[in-house]
């Protein structure tokens, strides 16, 4: 019965997860991975219920993670998914006081992610060989992610009818399925307005024909193919960065911050839960002007 009482709680939070927060299959598994751990070493403890368990028993289980060298951030996620977990039992009525008041999150280092400077983007999308079947589409990936800060898997699933050019946007759909739009710079629609006159050219995929980024059999591109293009074309621009899609992301919102950019309005346009998670491109800025001024300061 305990394990009954455990999964079918865990089951309406994983739904919960779902419909009332919108979030993406890939959170919800991660969150609900969490709990079920928890679960389990409440259940070899003597905690038959969720309800059941005490602050101290929280702790305890959070001292277990320390104790097996899990990073920090991977016990800070572990807490997080705790107490959201609890939050949906108390929002639900099953509970009416949280047992982890007594949580506190590691601290945790500021990460800074890596960035590219203007001339290194500039760089990396120049070192895409155009005489290449697969170079126009190649070009117009670079200009799209740096262009409109997507994430790889909006760029891989964007679509020909998300594209309105004449009206100078795109429309994405990002995590949690949220529609955003995004204004799209003249460069990144020069590049795709010839990847779509090759791509007239090139077969196409049952199921794929709205699907606008193809590999050469015609289906939708994989996230690793991007990535490797990506790398591909940062040893050919002799970018010695350890880079990704995702670095194009960051380069586009810090390269906005860094001219001037409204933080909520960089927020709005990644699709950012909280401006908290945007706040980190403050601090890139920052360390560069701070890394700046120590190289020429006369008395550094």
């Amino acid at each position: 019965m305990a394990g009954d009482s455990f999964s079918a709680a865990i089951a309406d939070y994983r739904s919960w997860l779902r419909f009332e927060r919108s979030m993406s299959a890939n959170t919800i598994e991660s969150y609900s991975s969490d709990v079920e751990k928890l679960a389990g070493y409440l259940r070899e403890n003597g905690v038959s219920r969720p309800e059941d368990a005490t602050g101290d028993d929280l702790c305890r289980y959070v001292g277990t993670l320390a104790e097996q060298e899990i990073s920090k951030r991977s016990q800070a996620r572990a807490i997080s998914s705790i107490k959201s977990f609890y939050d949906f039992m108390q929002r639900e009525g099953r509970m009416s006081t949280s047992p982890c008041d007594a949580l506190d999150s590691p601290k945790i280092q500021q990460y800074l992610p890596v960035v590219l400077s203007v001339e290194e983007v500039e760089s990396l999308i120049n070192a895409v060989d155009l005489s290449k079947k697969e170079g126009h589409r190649n070009k117009a990936m670079m200009e799209m992610l740096y262009s409109c800060g997507l994430r790889v898997s909006e760029l891989v699933n964007l679509k020909i009818s998300d594209l309105f050019f004449d009206e100078g946007f795109i429309r994405v759909l990002g995590k949690g399925s949220k529609q955003r739009l995004i204004p799209v710079g003249e460069y990144a629609v020069k590049a795709v307005t010839l990847y779509l006159d090759q791509r007239r050219t090139l077969p196409v995929a049952r199921g794929c024909e709205d699907i606008l980024f193809l590999n050469r059999r015609g289906n939708k591109l994989s996230r690793q193919m991007v990535f490797t293009i990506i790398n591909d074309l940062a040893a050919t621009a002799h970018i010695s960065k350890k880079i990704s899609p995702h670095t194009l992301r960051h380069s586009f919102a810090t390269h906005l911050v860094e001219n001037g950019a409204d933080l909520r309005v960089v927020q709005q346009m990644l699709c950012h839960d909280s401006i908290l998670t945007t706040d980190i491109y403050t601090h890139i800025d920052t360390a560069k002007w701070q890394e700046t001024i120590l190289k020429y300061h006369p008395e550094r």
